[in-house]
């Protein structure tokens, strides 16, 4: 028996397909009664849902009964302030929480869903690998301080005697739902998004950040942390392809520190008349702006036969998926 925990987001819920499909008992926690829209009915069929959240601290102790291990991949992915708070609950309160139960539990396994943001970007980018120690940065987002202090409640979990190991997944890609996540960008490029940064980031397909949290999962590595990232694109590289995707034209006008400065304050403005979540903040064009580059040596050297596919096959797959299957008013 797997938990899943985030199973109706978007890496959780192709977690859920890929244990389906090899044969695992899956067990995953939702909120009301959504099931990921993107993913095969037959597959959510067969998860035994469990009402709750992490926050939930009774809905997480009946979740895991019974329980062998967990994949606990439940987060909130954002750069808009008004969702800061809820961010560092679920992030960090709620990893507290998932940690505790599977202690008290006897769970056998966890492997922890956190992301190179939890690694810390530098000012000046520069190569990130697993052996980056935390820096207090004005870099640092606020979603990367609660994935850093998630993970040391995941650390403090091992040395209380839990099996555990970490992922540090890159931007994931791939078909989801459009409104939210990584997924948003491919619906700013479908809707015409004009702009471009001279920013540099890894990137990674949702199915092999899946396949390689299982991989791990099944192994017998512990208190280790491995980088997911296929490749290292610039965003007007990864714009470019996904316009590609879709037929549609590129963003052709480069957003200067300027522009972007200006951009995010008409979009905070703009949120503020309408209520609608911004495009762009502060934060998010702070990460446009990075140029980091993400080491993945490790976890090939650890997987052995494991190989990433390449993005540019992820963004044609995905950029038809949506095409076909975007349902209306999603």
């Amino acid at each position: 028996m797997v938990l899943v925990t985030g199973g109706t987001g978007f890496l959780g819920s192709y977690i859920i397909k890929l244990l389906i499909e090899k044969g695992y008992t899956v067990r995953a926690i939702r909120r009301g009664n959504k099931t990921p829209f993107w993913i095969e009915k037959e597959i959510t069929d067969k998860v035994q849902w469990v009402e709750g959240d992490v926050l939930d601290v009774i809905a997480l102790q009946d979740a895991m009964e019974e329980v062998d291990t967990v994949i606990h991949s439940a987060a909130v992915v954002s750069f808009d302030r008004r969702d800061r708070k809820q961010m560092y609950q679920v992030n960090v309160e709620g990893t507290a929480n998932v940690v505790n139960m599977a202690l008290e539990k006897g769970v056998r396994r966890l492997v922890h869903i956190s992301s190179v943001a939890a690694l810390g970007r530098t000012t000046n980018g520069g190569h990130v690998s697993e052996e980056k120690k935390w820096e207090e940065s004005k870099t640092n987002t606020h979603y990367a301080i609660s994935k850093f202090k998630a993970e040391l409640h995941v650390w403090r979990g091992m040395s209380e005697g839990l099996e555990a190991v970490i992922l540090n997944p890159a931007t994931i890609l791939g078909y989801g739902n459009w409104h939210s996540s990584s997924c948003a960008i491919f619906r700013q490029i479908h809707d015409g998004f004009k702009w471009y940064t001279s920013g540099i980031n890894g990137f990674a397909d949702v199915e092999d950040v899946a396949r390689a949290a299982i991989l791990l999962l099944e192994s017998s590595i512990s208190e280790q942390r491995y980088i997911i990232c296929s490749d290292n694109w610039t965003f007007k590289k990864l714009q470019e392809q996904i316009a590609e995707g879709f037929e549609v034209s590129p963003p052709k006008t480069p957003a200067t520190p300027f522009l972007l400065s200006v951009a995010w304050r008409l979009e905070w403005l703009k949120s503020k008349l309408t209520g609608k979540k911004p495009l762009l903040t502060k934060e998010s064009a702070k990460v446009a702006r990075s140029q980091t580059y993400f080491d993945n040596k490790k976890i090939l050297e650890a997987l052995p036969g494991f190989a990433f596919t390449p993005l540019e096959e992820t963004i044609k797959k995905a950029c038809d998926k949506y095409r076909k299957n975007q349902p209306a008013g999603h």
